[in-house]
């Protein structure tokens, strides 16, 4: 099956870690883009200068949450008041995952341990 990998633009870059996730999980670039314009949640990302935002999926039976770590070229990021516009701020795209289960609001972000070894070093 055939994945096209979002490409590089004036507003966002897209890293190589990125691309592998989100075809690990299955998302799309227009669902990471949805994420990060409406989200439910946001928290302060485990880099420096960094914002997670979080969308629930809508299942019955097996609720889960897409998060989108990303950092803003243009000035630091403050969690709570941030709105990302695309068309006014270069933005890095991190990483992307699913979380299966519902996270409490103001609880540790809950990041894949790979993805943790990953950003560390």
């Amino acid at each position: 099956m055939f994945h096209a990998f979002p490409k590089d633009d004036a507003q966002t870059l897209w890293t190589r870690h990125i691309k592998n996730k989100m075809l690990f999980y299955g998302l799309s670039e227009q669902r990471i883009r949805g994420v990060i314009r409406s989200p439910d949640r946001r928290e302060e990302g485990i880099a420096p200068n960094t914002v997670a935002v979080m969308k629930r999926a809508k299942f019955r039976k097996k609720p889960e949450e897409i998060w989108v770590m990303y950092q803003s070229q243009n000035q630091k990021l403050n969690a709570k008041s941030q709105k990302l516009s695309f068309k006014k701020k270069r933005c890095t795209m991190i990483s992307a995952w699913r979380y299966p289960g519902v996270t409490k609001p103001g609880a540790p972000i809950p990041i894949p341990e790979d993805i943790l070894e990953e950003i560390k070093g």
